[in-house]
């Protein structure tokens, strides 16, 4: 994984200034977790304090600066947080010890979307639920062909994000059934359209 820590630092910027509705989103996403969670791509930490009623989160995070600032929110955070480095097409874990997994603007930025949520399926327990929370391609034919114009710029500043994806279609084709809503985050830009729901093993 390539550092990239300008936008690391860049990214607790743009947290401190999201507006109200992306942060209940963000609230909205965890509410629900339970057990032990895996979040997937945790960045910088920023989900930790909304954890409640969790046995124990296990975060993933590849980029080096993000990975070192999710681990001093770790120890700020109410419920147990570990951190590791790692990316979400090769996780360190067995099979099934997973009650939640939460991702959240994570999908758009793998290598592999499709090989990443395989390995979330294989980690999950066959009850468990995926909480997510990412950005997806436009709905409009002329947005969609915009971001896939903007991309190669956007992916390049933005850690390899990539504006034009389908998440939702990558963990259909892994295997779950997925139930969301859509919704609009921030000012129009090239990742505005959020998708916020579930994930369940069929």
């Amino acid at each position: 994984m390539k550092s990239h820590p300008i936008f690391a630092r860049a990214w607790d910027v743009l947290m401190r200034l999201a507006p109200p509705h992306e942060k209940r989103n963000r609230d909205e996403l965890v509410a629900t977790a339970s057990g032990t969670v895996l979040e997937v791509g945790a960045g910088t930490g920023v989900n930790f304090h909304r954890y409640r009623d969790v046995r124990l989160v296990v975060a993933v995070e590849p980029e080096p600066t993000m990975a070192r600032r999710a681990r001093r929110r770790a120890e700020e955070a109410t419920a147990p947080v570990r951190v590791l480095r790692g990316v979400a097409e090769a996780l360190p874990f067995a099979d099934g010890v997973f009650d939640t997994i939460v991702a959240c603007n994570v999908l758009c930025s793998v290598a592999d979307p499709v090989r990443a949520a395989v390995e979330l399926r294989r980690v999950l327990r066959r009850r468990g639920t995926i909480r997510l929370y990412e950005h997806v391609r436009s709905l409009s034919p002329r947005a969609g062909r915009a971001q896939d114009r903007i991309q190669p710029v956007w992916s390049a500043v933005a850690a390899g994000c990539h504006p034009n994806r389908d998440p939702v279609a990558a963990l259909r084709r892994s295997g779950f059934e997925v139930r969301y809503r859509r919704v609009s985050v921030g000012p129009p830009s090239p990742v505005r359209p959020h998708v916020l729901g579930t994930a369940t093993l069929r």
